[in-house]
């Protein structure tokens, strides 16, 4: 099962998904936009954020560019959408990365976002192979693989 919070102007803001059984978990995208030539130190500075919230289940979910950017969405989990209700600790643990991202990451343009569609998800999908493959392999994802 997935339902989706809607925007006015019809974007996907967040998303639930799982069972009928009661495991929704309530996922958040932030989207960074660095500039071209900052986009390795946007990635950097976000697995530094990252380390200094060990607690916060959190993944790359799309990679995208236009002429002056570079579109790197990540999918904030804030939990089962029950216990996001009653403020849980993991909730909190994630709304105070959300908050991180925004304070510590704003030169890269922060914002809230729908979810990304099927081409920026196997962009970053790619991306994550590659730096899984470590420094012997090639760590960027060519232009040409990067939607538009």
């Amino acid at each position: 099962m997935q339902h989706s919070a809607i925007t006015e102007s019809g974007g996907q803001l967040a998303t639930v998904v799982g069972s009928a059984a009661g495991s929704d978990t309530v996922v958040v995208h932030v989207q960074l936009r660095p500039r071209r030539g900052s986009t390795r130190r946007c990635l950097a500075a976000l697995a530094e954020l990252a380390g200094a919230h060990p607690a916060v289940s959190f993944t790359l979910t799309g990679l995208s560019k236009d002429d002056r950017v570079v579109r790197v969405t990540v999918g904030v989990e804030l939990g089962p959408r029950a216990a996001v209700a009653r403020f849980s600790p993991q909730a909190q643990a994630a709304y105070a990365f959300v908050s991180s991202v925004f304070t510590t990451l704003y030169d890269h343009m922060p914002v809230y976002t729908v979810e990304p569609g099927d081409a920026e998800r196997a962009a970053a999908a790619d991306l994550m192979v590659r730096l899984a493959a470590g420094p012997a392999a090639e760590a960027a994802v060519p232009a040409e693989q990067i939607p538009a």
